[in-house]
C-alpha cells in the first residue's frame, strides 16, 4: 500500500494578457465602451466589473485542473454543477495489476499526526481494506464488485474544468475555514497560485 499527499496540476490556463483581453472585450460590449480599450485598461475595468457583481463577464474564460485527492474530496468537488469532470473509475481500475504497483494508493489525512494513535488506527484500516480488496479479486470478484470495500481515503484523480465565475464560487466555499480540511489542503494552494498568475480575477477572495 502506498500513502501519498494530495496535489493538483493546472492543465489549461490561457496567458494572463489573453484572459484580460477577452474579458474586457466582452464586458465593454455590454456598455458599448470598446473605444476606451487601451494597452493597460483591462485590469481596472475588470476590477470594477467584479466589484459591481457583474460576474457573468468573467465566464468567458476558464481553467482546467487535475486533482489527486481522496475519494471523499471528489464527492464534494462534483457538487459544483457548472463544471465538467472526468474521474478515475474504480469500476475499471484493477489495483492488483502491475501498472498500479499491485497495491492501492491512499491519501494521507492532514488532520492526523503521523505516528499518533489516530493515524495508526487509520493506517491499519487502510491496510485491512487493501487486504480485503485483493482477496476478493483472488476469489474471482470483478473490480467493480471488489471496490465496495475500498475506503474514502483511496487516491482518486479527477480533472475539473469550469469558467472563472464558477471557480470564484468554488474558492469562496472550499477555502473557507468552515470547509473540510482536506479540500482546503488543495484549494488554498491553487488559489494562491492563481492570485499570482491571473491578475484581478481572484485577488479579492480571502480564506
Amino acid at each position: 500500500m502506498k500513502v501519498i499527499r494530495p496535489s493538483y496540476e493546472i492543465l489549461y490556463l490561457p496567458e494572463p494578457d489573453e484572459i484580460l483581453r477577452v474579458i474586457e472585450t466582452a464586458g465593454r460590449t455590454c456598455y458599448k465602451s470598446e473605444h476606451k480599450i487601451s494597452h493597460d485598461s483591462a485590469k481596472e475595468f475588470i476590477r470594477r466589473i467584479i466589484k459591481s457583481g457583474h460576474e457573468s463577464v468573467i465566464e468567458h474564460s476558464f481553467l482546467t485542473v487535475k486533482f489527486i485527492c481522496d475519494r471523499g474530496v471528489t464527492h464534494e468537488l462534483v457538487r459544483h454543477r457548472l463544471a465538467a469532470y472526468s474521474q478515475e473509475s474504480t469500476r475499471y481500475a484493477n489495483y492488483s495489476m502491475d501498472r498500479f504497483g499491485s497495491e492501492i494508493t491512499v491519501i494521507k489525512p492532514c488532520f492526523f499526526e503521523e505516528g499518533s494513535d489516530k493515524y495508526n488506527i487509520w493506517l491499519r484500516a487502510m491496510e485491512q481494506a487493501e487486504k480485503n480488496y485483493m482477496e476478493l479479486l483472488k476469489l474471482g470478484a470483478r473490480p467493480e464488485e471488489a471496490r465496495s470495500v475500498l475506503p474514502n481515503s483511496l487516491k482518486a484523480e479527477i480533472v475539473m474544468s469550469a469558467n472563472f465565475r464558477e471557480w470564484r464560487h468554488v474558492f469562496r466555499l472550499r477555502c473557507s475555514k468552515r470547509a473540510h480540511p482536506q479540500i482546503r489542503e488543495i484549494m488554498i494552494p491553487l488559489l494562491q497560485e492563481l492570485k499570482k498568475r491571473v491578475p484581478v480575477i481572484f485577488d479579492d477572495i480571502t480564506y
